[in-house]
C-alpha cells in the first residue's frame, strides 16, 4: 500500500513538473486592480506585450478596479495556481490595505506566490492650473485660511499622502475615495476637487499638457524628471510615500512556473529601452526575485501599518 501511495504521488508530481516545463500552453491573464491608464496598468501592459512575444501565447491585461485594489487582488488570490492568472500588485494591495481595510478578503502573504518586484515610483501633489496657490509655499499658506479643501484618493499611497498632508502640513481636507487615481485626477481637472496625488506615470503627461499643475513630490528628495518641484519633505519633514509594483501569482503556483515568469520578466525589465521608456514617466526599474520580494512584502506591511497609524488613518 505504501509503495502504491508513493507511486501515485510521484506520478502526480511528474505530471505537475511536466506541465510546468511546458508552460505556457494557453492565454495568460494579468489582472490589474486599478483602472486603465494608472501606473500599474502601464507597467503591466508593457510586460504583458513582451511576455506574449517571448512565450508565443496571448497575454491579456484585465482591469478589475475597486475597493483600493482589493477586488482584483481577491480575484487572483482565489484563482487556480497554474500560472495563467497573475496580478500586478502594488504597495496598496499588498501592504497599506492591511492597515486601511477592516475586512480584507485575502491575505497578502499566504494567498500569493511572489514572482518579481518590477518598479518603484512616487507621487505628485496636483491642483488645477487656476488654483490660487502657484507653488508649495503659497499652497501651505493658502491652506491655513481654507480649512475644507476637497481631495480625492484612489490608492493606498494617495490616501496616505493626503493623511500626511493633514498631519505634517496642518492642511484641512475633506477627502473622498475613488476607484483609481486617474478618476480623482479627472475630477481635479473638472474643478470638482481642489487637489489629489497622482503617480508620476499619469501625472507627468497631464503636467506637460498644462491640464494640471504639480506642487511637490512625495519622494524623500527631488526627482530628476521634475527638478523644479520640491520634495514635500522640504516643507514637511518626514513626508514620504514611495510606491512599488510587482507581479504575483496565486499561492502554490509551481516553482518552475514562477521561475520561468521571473526570468522572462527580469529579462524584459533589464533591457535598456524598457528602462528608458519607464524612466521617462518617472517609473524606475527596481527588480527583486521571488524570495526577496516575499520578504520585502512582509516588511512593507509592517512599515505601511505604522505609517497609516501615525497619520491617523482608521481602518474602514
Amino acid at each position: 500500500m505504501r509503495r502504491a501511495v508513493v507511486g501515485v504521488l510521484l506520478w502526480v508530481l511528474g505530471i505537475a513538473c511536466g506541465l510546468a516545463e511546458d508552460y505556457p500552453q494557453r492565454q495568460i491573464r494579468i489582472i490589474v486592480p486599478f483602472p486603465a491608464g494608472a501606473g500599474p496598468d502601464q507597467v503591466a501592459r508593457l510586460i504583458g506585450q513582451h511576455l506574449q512575444d517571448a512565450f508565443g501565447e496571448p497575454v491579456v491585461v484585465e482591469n478589475r478596479a475597486g475597493a483600493l485594489g482589493s477586488l482584483g487582488a481577491q480575484q487572483v488570490a482565489h484563482a487556480s495556481p497554474d500560472g495563467y492568472t497573475l496580478l500586478m500588485g502594488t504597495n496598496t494591495t499588498h501592504a497599506s490595505n492591511v492597515a486601511t481595510l477592516k475586512d480584507l478578503p485575502y491575505d497578502p502573504v499566504k494567498d500569493f506566490s511572489p514572482i518579481i518586484r518590477t518598479t518603484t515610483t512616487a507621487m505628485v501633489l496636483l491642483v488645477k492650473p487656476e488654483f490660487p496657490a502657484k507653488d508649495l509655499a503659497q499652497f501651505l499658506d493658502y491652506a491655513k485660511t481654507h480649512r475644507n479643501l476637497t481631495a480625492g484618493y484612489g490608492s493606498g499611497a494617495s490616501q496616505l499622502s493626503l493623511a500626511q498632508l493633514q498631519s505634517r502640513g496642518g492642511v484641512g481636507l475633506v477627502a473622498a475615495s475613488y476607484r483609481g487615481v486617474p478618476q480623482a485626477m479627472t475630477d481635479v481637472m473638472a474643478g470638482v476637487l481642489d487637489l489629489t496625488f497622482g503617480d508620476f506615470s499619469v501625472a507627468i503627461p497631464q503636467m506637460q499638457g498644462g491640464t494640471l499643475r504639480g506642487l511637490g513630490v512625495t519622494s524623500p528628495d527631488r526627482n530628476e524628471l521634475l527638478p523644479n518641484l520640491p520634495a514635500l519633505a522640504e516643507a514637511m519633514p518626514g513626508f514620504e510615500t514611495t510606491i512599488w509594483y510587482g507581479l504575483l501569482a496565486p499561492a502554490n503556483t509551481p516553482e518552475q512556473v514562477v521561475k520561468k515568469l521571473y526570468q522572462e520578466t527580469e529579462k524584459i525589465l533589464a533591457a535598456p529601452d524598457t528602462r528608458q521608456r519607464l524612466a521617462k514617466v518617472g517609473v524606475i526599474v527596481a527588480t527583486l526575485p521571488p524570495d526577496q520580494f516575499g520578504a520585502f512584502i512582509k516588511n512593507e506591511i509592517v512599515r505601511w501599518t505604522a505609517d497609516a497609524k501615525a497619520a491617523g488613518i482608521e481602518p474602514q
